[in-house]
């Protein structure tokens, strides 16, 4: 399957993103995720579509039932992409706390 939509896309809908939740948790029939959202089973199915287009989402076929699984390498790709992020957020964080220390004013008896 192709993917025509972008992984940073599919993890910006908040439905998405709660899916995604639900299933990392244990794997889930179609019915099952569309149980926990009140949205139409036809909205919720849609959103399925997009994660596994892009591959955060596999699915299994067991008997009659598809299984819906989280993909957790397809996550790790997203975590590599915000590490730099993260450490030059983590490095200014630092930086500034580093500066309230110096100018702590002093407590007063």
């Amino acid at each position: 399957m192709k993917t025509r939509r972008d992984i940073f896309q599919a993890i910006a809908d908040p439905t998405r993103r709660a899916i995604l939740t639900l299933v990392a948790l244990q794997a889930m029939t179609p019915g099952a995720i569309a149980d926990s959202f009140d949205s139409s089973r036809q909205t919720i199915s849609k959103h399925i579509q997009i994660l596994t287009e892009c591959e955060l989402l596999e699915q299994e076929q067991s008997g009659r039932e598809i299984y819906y699984h989280f993909n957790p390498n397809k996550m790790k790709e997203i975590a590599e992409w915000l590490l730099p992020f993260t450490k030059l957020w983590d490095d200014r964080f630092n930086k500034l706390e580093a500066i309230m220390k110096k100018h702590k004013p002093k407590k007063t008896e």
